[in-house]
């Protein structure tokens, strides 16, 4: 077995999921990328908006968050990502960065050359499936998330965007509904749904006053999956068999 391949695990088991034919010798290609390990810590940011970058960057330990700066300096956080996500894969034909993409806890960053991972994908058909499929499937989660901040009330919103990232850790194996630990601050849930801190808290409030979660620290635990999902509106069609 090639050393890279546990650094790799994350990213090969989702791309066999969006690309079934994806074989051995995919799979080995991928191993065979020129890439680097770094260890970053909570809130470091890995692309900076207006930045050319020469690599990608793998997610492969930790959380992660894309976001866009407002004229007056207001943050929108526009997706979270976990373990698996390649979190700029528009650089392999943007050559400029649109948005920052930051570290919302620890993580660890597989960072591979762009140069290389573009050969790879233009010579090998099943990886540029799964990862033009992994990039629809962000463009499905984006739509569902400017639904989510435009259409939604506040309790809507914040249960919504509660059961979108326990669904995507579940299929990972990252947690459940009944044990959950939420990587983010109030203040990042509000930035992710365009209310302020003190609304957040209010509305967390509600949700655990209404019987449906229970909060200790970081920790999360849904009382009932299914009445929570009708409470938040939330149909995972569009995470197209969990595979985001």
């Amino acid at each position: 077995m090639s050393s890279a391949a546990p650094l790799f695990a994350s990213l090969i088991r989702k791309l066999r999921l969006l690309a079934p034919t994806l074989n051995e010798e995919d799979e080995d290609a991928l191993l065979a990328l020129p890439h680097r390990l770094e260890h970053v810590r909570a809130r470091s940011y890995l692309v900076r908006e207006g930045t050319i970058p020469d690599e990608c960057c793998l997610l492969i330990e930790g959380y992660a968050a894309r976001s866009k700066l407002a004229f007056d300096g207001g943050r929108q956080i526009v997706s979270f990502h976990i373990a698996g996500d390649i979190l700029d894969i528009q650089h392999l034909f943007l050559e400029r960065a649109d948005h920052d993409i930051q570290a919302i806890t620890d993580a660890a960053i597989l960072w591979i050359s762009k140069a290389e991972l573009r050969k790879l994908v233009l010579r090998r058909p099943a990886i540029s499936v799964a990862l033009w499929r992994d990039s629809l499937i962000d463009a499905s989660i984006f739509r569902e998330w400017v639904l989510n901040v435009g259409r939604r009330d506040a309790r809507t919103r914040i249960a919504h965007m509660l059961c979108e990232f326990i669904a995507r850790c579940e299929a990972v194996g990252l947690g459940t509904p009944q044990r959950m630990n939420l990587p983010f601050s109030q203040e990042e849930i509000a930035d992710a749904t365009g209310l302020t801190p003190v609304h957040v808290n209010r509305m967390l409030r509600e949700l655990s006053e209404e019987g449906l979660i229970t909060r200790s620290g970081r920790a999360l635990e849904v009382q009932n999956w299914d009445r929570f999902q009708r409470v938040a509106g939330f149909n995972q069609a569009y995470l197209h068999a969990a595979a985001a």
